[in-house]
């Protein structure tokens, strides 16, 4: 099965370079581990079965460690570097970040796998579901990756994933309703991300039920939190909704949550911050 068969639509942006060195990779990455022995693992390795989170429920209620008073659920995001900003941390350890995360009362964690622009891995999602894969009170896992073919779907609950980013930007929409099918029959729920009125729709169209509203804008890199107080007000209200980019102080979460924000997806600030746990409550809106 080569990436080929899945039409991967043109953007016009550094997605379409990102995409061009996704596939590639991608071919190795089938060759190293064949769609077969993923399914295999899934089905025969009790470790791999794990202790499986509903991503949408974490993002509804939080965990254990979510404090009572949280008003927003948080994503925090093992980020080393990004196409706009370049790299900001390379020496960040996954796992330890993950646990400041979990300690911090994130409903979940967003794991970047992509290696060439964002120095992710797909290690760094194996190694942070082995530290917490088994614990029930854990955040769900989201797996944050440039995603088009069947085959990753597979390999990210191979990996441990909850849930799964997928880009409507991307995908042509008979592709992105046959990747959430295939999401949701292993047991995971997809991010579905959108920039645009027209995404929105799309993305209401194929049934998704957690929305990302990236406020980045990837044609010119400009952030404007605006986009997200502008397509919340047509999103369905039985959407749960994350605001993604640009979140970087308590006022910025304030906005969001006053346009129907559930939840926060924040990468850079939080690993920036110098302390994780009064960063993300204030993310959270907790009472000082």
């Amino acid at each position: 099965m080569s990436s080929d068969e899945f039409h991967v639509l043109e953007t016009g942006t550094i997605l379409d370079e990102i995409v061009r060195s996704r596939k590639q990779i991608l071919e190795v990455e089938k060759g190293e581990l064949p769609l077969s022995a993923i399914v295999g693992s899934i089905e025969g390795d009790e470790r791999k079965q794990g202790i499986k989170v509903d991503f949408a429920e974490r993002l509804r209620m939080g965990t254990d460690r979510t404090a009572g008073g949280a008003k927003l659920r948080v994503i925090g995001e093992i980020k080393r570097a990004s196409p706009s900003k370049g790299v900001f941390n390379d020496k960040l350890n996954a796992v330890a970040q993950a646990e400041k995360y979990a300690a911090a009362g994130c409903a979940a964690v967003s794991v970047l796998t992509e290696q060439n622009f964002f120095k992710g891995s797909a290690g760094d999602l194996s190694d942070i579901y082995e530290h917490m894969g088994h614990d029930a009170g854990r955040p769900a896992l989201l797996r944050k990756d440039f995603l088009f073919d069947p085959y990753q779907i597979f390999e990210s609950r191979y990996l441990g994933a909850d849930a799964i980013l997928l880009i409507v930007s991307i995908l042509r929409v008979d592709l992105l309703s046959r990747l959430i099918e295939v999401t949701r029959e292993l047991g995971m729920e997809a991010l579905v991300e959108v920039h645009t009125e027209e995404e929105l729709k799309i993305a209401e169209s194929v049934g998704a039920r957690v929305m990302g509203i990236n406020n980045r804008d990837l044609s010119t890199f400009s952030e404007d939190l605006r986009t997200f107080e502008r397509l919340s007000k047509l999103c369905s209200p039985q959407a749960v909704l994350v605001a993604e980019s640009a979140i970087s102080s308590r006022s910025d979460a304030e906005r969001m949550h006053r346009s129907g924000a559930t939840a926060l997806l924040v990468g850079e600030s939080l690993v920036r911050s110098g302390n994780v746990d009064d960063f993300a409550g204030s993310l959270m809106l907790l009472e000082n």
